[in-house]
């Protein structure tokens, strides 16, 4: 078995009177993809807030890389890196792709301009956007935006090797793409995964069939706080368990109550 990375332990989190996340308890290893799926509102995205330190649960517990975190990511350093793609691409619309990219480096180091500028040209030739650094990001396709979130979340600083990010999350990352640009972010998603300098573990949330299945290994459902089922891409096709089935299926009649 790989190394776990992050391990969540008795998990638990509400908004209100609404039972997000229920005890659950999820690891993720390294070099691994896995993927998170499940109805709206069933806590995927705030399981990934919680993973990345942005959020604190009502009960249990967040290991990472063998030590227990405690409280968020501002109040103590993970021994690893956690990098976050959010699902509307988070860029500082008055800011140029290079800056935006380049952002934690020209806040929080000590390199100088034009070695901040090396290292985002580096990141934006990855995700395929050479020459674009003095665009703003107004100027920008959806595709090109989200690209661009990736340039910054696989940001590192070569004076502090921790600062690279041992696991990528992606909260829908293809979320209002049409067929083609979601394709091209899925594509690049695996190529990340294999590039050299690049963090090889990855947690996708996402509802789209293509993104699923092309960009992840292992899959878990949450539905009603509680992981129902998980399982390899293989196995979603040859699984008994209606939950599964009935997502998938995309089908109105199951086990999954459809909000009117």
């Amino acid at each position: 078995m790989s190394e776990p990375l992050i391990e969540l332990k008795g998990i638990s989190k509400a908004f209100g009177e609404q039972i997000v996340l229920d005890s659950v308890d999820l690891t993720i290893y390294r070099g691994e993809a896995l993927a998170i799926v499940g109805p709206s509102g069933t806590g995927k995205s705030t399981i990934l807030r919680i993973m990345a330190g942005l959020l604190a649960p009502d009960e249990g517990e967040v290991w990472v890389q063998g030590h227990r975190r405690q409280g968020l990511i501002e109040d103590a350093e993970d021994p690893i890196g956690i990098g976050m793609v959010f699902q509307q691409a988070a860029l500082f619309d008055s800011l140029t792709v290079d800056e935006n990219v380049g952002f934690l480096l020209y806040e929080h180091s000590n390199l100088s301009h034009a070695e901040i500028q090396k290292l985002v040209s580096q990141r934006l030739e990855m995700v395929g956007l050479t020459g674009i650094g003095d665009r703003y990001p107004a100027q920008l396709s959806g595709g090109m935006r989200k690209r661009v979130s990736f340039a910054r979340a696989i940001m590192s600083n070569p004076a502090n090797p921790k600062d690279t990010p041992a696991v990528l999350l992606y909260d829908e990352p293809t979320a209002g793409l049409d067929p083609i640009a979601s394709t091209v972010i899925e594509d690049l998603v695996r190529q990340l995964q294999h590039s050299q300098g690049v963090c090889g573990t990855y947690v996708m949330v996402t509802h789209q069939d293509s993104t699923i299945r092309r960009t992840a290994d292992r899959v878990i459902m949450l539905y009603r706080g509680k992981v129902q089922w998980e399982g390899s891409i293989d196995e979603i096709d040859t699984t008994d368990n209606l939950l599964i089935r009935q997502f998938f299926s995309g089908k109105v009649e199951g086990p999954i109550q459809v909000a009117g």
